[in-house]
């Protein structure tokens, strides 16, 4: 159940292709064998306003959020995140700032619904 969220500065969608950049970050998870592949989500979003440092809005950024329910060991998580940076890299090489964070959700108070 990971939900991989990506928020980038506006002037990233001028350089990066940002469809193709989601399309294979969700290959990606898809591919670590970790997770049910109906269930793996990923979305993106722009930020249309942001400060980075004492530049504020002239640096560029993507950063990734994946939350997914806990139990994978500390190791399999860094593997993931490297893997994900790695994606990251080959697609926005010219982008200032690429982050990564996976964090757990706690299994006993995530409910899901589906139809």
């Amino acid at each position: 159940m990971p939900n991989l969220v990506m928020e980038y500065s506006d002037p990233v969608a001028e350089r990066v292709n940002i469809r193709d950049l989601l399309e294979d970050l969700h290959q990606a998870l898809l591919e670590s064998g970790l997770f049910e592949p109906e269930s793996v989500k990923s979305r993106s979003y722009p930020c249309h306003n942001w400060f980075v440092g004492e530049d504020g809005d002239r640096k560029t950024f993507i950063h990734l959020n994946l939350s997914l329910l806990s139990g994978r060991t500390p190791e399999k998580k860094r593997e993931l995140s490297r893997s994900l940076l790695s994606v990251l890299e080959s697609h926005a090489s010219t982008i200032n700032s690429l982050t990564v964070d996976i964090r757990d959700m706690d299994v006993d108070s995530f409910l899901k619904v589906s139809f």
